[in-house]
């Protein structure tokens, strides 16, 4: 299906999408293609007509998408939330480096592991390898079992190369698991500190809403929310100010504070967002299940944006957010089975096949 959408795309436009979409050094390269990958699908199955990185607006940039439905012209902006939305490094082990260390021989041992500091360039996976088989291959899991239970730490082992500090433990087997060469590597992978995604969609907005200029159309930020535990009251929180109570003698009533995308009082530059489209966690496995919702702007300055049959819509009115469902299932548009993705989800192998 990827390689479908993908062939959709204009023939100029092909070789950057593929390169991202084959970057094997960093996931958010991957997973923001894989966004503008849908959101074109999306318009394309929509009934529109798209055009790619159209030279429009004031600052004389091109946005993704120049959008043509019947006798309306609108701009869409794709981004994926954790794209480097504040000018900081990668955090993360490179995922080829992990599978080089899954890929270890190590029938007597897991290893757990921690970067202690990250590198600018991919490091060597053979010399990682071998360093770490040659390491490994000097300990006795037995000793180590019972060493372990006299309170001695397990062994440890620091890797350092081109800026790349990894710190590894060993952990051993038991008895009953020993002896597979090919049984992977990795026992526990370190832990991840849970993101605040609570601003994540605003500063995605705030991100693309200045780059244009003035562009004379509708314009619409499509964000991709990769958010762990993502809420509709964030992203309402985000776009149309935090909700707040006021309390009298006589009761309460309620408002919004003035820190929304569209309702902070001193920026109006906000108006040329004419509308925000947010997918939760979109992903290949998740195409066909998650409703985009387009949340409309209330500023008075902003163009109408246009609502796509395959949208839900929210829409502050007053101090309160309206929605409406969908006309039509997300599928229709991506040419998508409604179950998708079809067949059994993780078939177990036969016994001697390659893994």
């Amino acid at each position: 299906m990827i390689n479908e959408w993908w062939s959709h795309f204009p023939p100029d436009a092909q070789p950057g999408l593929r390169s991202r979409l084959r970057d094997r050094n960093f996931d958010a390269n991957v997973f923001s293609a894989l966004w503008e990958l849908y959101v074109h699908e999306m318009l394309l199955g929509s009934g529109c007509t798209v055009e790619i990185e159209q030279q429009i607006g004031t600052e004389g940039k091109y946005p993704d998408f120049l959008v043509t439905r019947g006798d309306e012209q609108f701009i869409v902006e794709a981004i994926w939330t954790a794209e480097n939305l504040d000018a900081t490094g990668s955090s993360s082990l490179p995922p080829q480096v992990a599978d080089a260390i899954d890929r270890v021989p190590s029938p007597n041992f897991y290893v757990s592991y921690k970067v202690d500091s990250f590198g600018s360039t991919t490091p060597q996976q053979r010399r990682l390898k071998n360093e770490l088989t040659r390491w490994l291959a000097t300990l006795d899991p037995d000793q180590v079992t019972a060493e372990y239970e006299q309170k001695v730490p397990l062994p440890k082992h620091t890797w350092q190369e081109a800026g790349w500090r990894l710190s590894f433990e060993a952990i051993p087997r038991s008895p009953g698991r020993r002896g597979d060469p090919t049984s992977r590597t990795i026992g526990i992978h370190p832990s991840v500190w849970v993101a605040d995604d609570s601003d994540r969609v605003l500063k995605a907005v705030r991100k693309k809403g200045r780059k244009y200029g003035d562009l004379a159309l509708p314009f619409i930020v499509a964000v991709g929310n990769s958010a762990v535990f993502p809420e509709d009251e964030d992203t309402e929180s985000a776009l149309y100010g935090t909700s707040v109570e006021y309390a009298h003698r006589t009761g309460s009533t309620f408002g919004r504070n003035p820190d929304g995308y569209w309702t902070a009082a001193q920026d109006q530059v906000h108006s040329r967002v004419s509308g925000v489209l947010t997918v939760d966690n979109p992903a290949p496995w998740t195409w066909a299940k998650k409703v985009p919702v387009l949340w409309q702007s209330p500023a008075p300055g902003s163009l109408p944006a246009p609502v796509l049959p395959v949208w839900a819509t929210a829409q502050l009115v007053d101090i309160h957010v309206e929605r409406q469902p969908a006309a039509r299932p997300i599928h229709t548009s991506l040419s998508l089975p409604e179950r998708w993705p079809i067949g059994d989800a993780f078939p177990r192998r036969q016994p001697g096949t390659e893994n």
